[in-house]
């Protein structure tokens, strides 16, 4: 067992930096994004593809990131990251068309590529026999920066517009926003860098050397089924969460008649829950099973997300999307850890990574399948549609995957 005192400041520094970083990255996300690309004429399709461009990234560069960290160390991997946090947003001035839009996404989405994978094998390295409490804690405290970073950017877009509607100089303006508070978190990674901890592992090997290391800890990852399965209850749960990523602040602005601030207060209300109900369910799991916490939120995910289109109605739509949380929560709280107890310890990196693409995978297919279904049928039917795949997910997960017997140290 770890002292909890001595890794207590480096998990404080860690969630400071994804606090601003997340922030930053939400604001630029929901609901900037597609209503920037609803003003550049982007129809359904379309919006979906720009607003899962940067999960994209995720699908081909979390893995070799989090594997990178294995080899090279933590620290400087999640020090690239924020480069790409702090600097990107400043860039989306430059954005005239969809074209550049969508480019431009592409590249943002290195930040959490790297970031995401790197910081959780992080904590799994500290946080011993928490590792659901401590990686909830760190998700919930980065959300917080989504809960605020998405009202903000919507309050922005509302403020410049008046009584009018919005220019692209608007969302040049709220994108100038994200860069300055990326740039806090840069400023907290430099101080984190700098503070004289050594790295997770210091290694200097030849470029062959690096290069077995490398696919050695990626095939030992993924031959394990159990890894790929709980990952994908965290990927096709992500699925859902970026369809209502992309189509709820233009379901609330172009059906419920809401402005755009109340859309971004929507899903802020999906993130509170989250953010509350995160570190619960994560000490929960860590003393009584994980397994089924998961297969319980993915039902409170299907059921919400079919009800939302039942409603134009601001406050049950608020109800809806904050129960939706809750189901996230279940599932989020305890799929890092499941993953996490079947892996050996030297390869956190590369499952984390392995993780993260099948969570990014869900995460980009998500707007790109809504709006693929809206784009031909009614918001009851796709979100009844995707509704459908949680459940179906579901049990192949109640079936296929043991439940580690708790409290053991996993033999490797």
């Amino acid at each position: 067992m770890k002292n909890n005192t001595s890794v207590l400041s480096p998990f404080i520094a860690l969630c400071t930096v994804g606090f601003f970083a997340r922030m930053s990255y939400a604001m630029a996300r929901t609901p900037l994004l597609p209503l920037f690309a609803l003003s550049l004429g982007a129809g359904p399709e379309a919006i979906g593809f720009v607003v899962g461009a940067s999960t994209i990234t995720g699908i081909f560069f979390k893995l070799p990131a989090g594997t990178l960290s294995d080899i090279y160390g933590r620290y400087r991997m999640l020090f690239l990251s924020v480069l790409v946090f702090a600097f990107t947003p400043f860039i989306y001035y430059l954005v005239t068309s969809y074209w550049q839009l969508v480019s431009l996404r592409f590249f943002h989405g290195l930040a959490t590529s790297i970031y995401g994978p790197v910081a959780m094998a992080t904590i799994a390295d500290i946080a011993g026999e928490k590792k659901g409490e401590r990686l909830s804690t760190f998700s919930s405290i980065t959300i917080i920066g989504n809960l605020i970073g998405a009202p903000l950017g919507g309050y922005i877009l509302k403020y410049l517009a008046g009584n009018g509607s919005n220019s692209v100089h608007h969302f040049h303006s709220a994108y100038l926003v994200c860069g300055i508070i990326g740039l806090i978190s840069l400023g907290f990674t430099v101080k984190l860098t700098n503070s004289g901890r050594p790295e997770t592992i210091q290694i200097k090997n030849s470029l062959s050397e690096v290069w077995r290391k490398f696919f050695k800890g990626i095939r030992e990852v993924v031959s394990d089924y159990r890894i790929i399965i709980t990952s994908n209850m965290e990927g096709i749960q992500n699925l859902s969460v970026g369809a209502l990523e992309a189509f709820l602040p233009i379901y609330a602005v172009t059906v419920a008649k809401l402005n755009p601030f109340l859309a971004g207060i929507l899903w802020g209300a999906q993130v509170v829950t989250t953010i509350l109900a995160k570190p619960v369910m994560g000490r929960i799991s860590d003393r009584y099973g994980r397994k089924p916490i998961i297969f319980s939120g993915m039902w409170i995910c299907a059921v919400s997300l079919a009800c939302i289109p039942l409603t134009q109605n601001f406050y049950f739509l608020i109800l809806l999307a904050a129960v939706f949380g809750v189901g996230e929560a279940f599932v989020t709280s305890s799929s890092a850890a499941m993953v996490a107890d079947f892996c050996k310890e030297q390869n956190y990196g590369a499952a984390m990574g392995t993780f993260g693409s099948i969570f990014d995978i869900g995460h980009a297919s998500g707007p790109i399948l809504a709006g693929f279904l809206l784009s031909r049928l009614s918001y009851q039917y796709s979100f009844v549609i995707i509704a459908l795949l949680l459940i179906v997910s579901s049990f192949i997960f109640a079936l296929k995957v043991p439940e580690k017997t708790h409290g053991i140290k996993q033999e490797v």
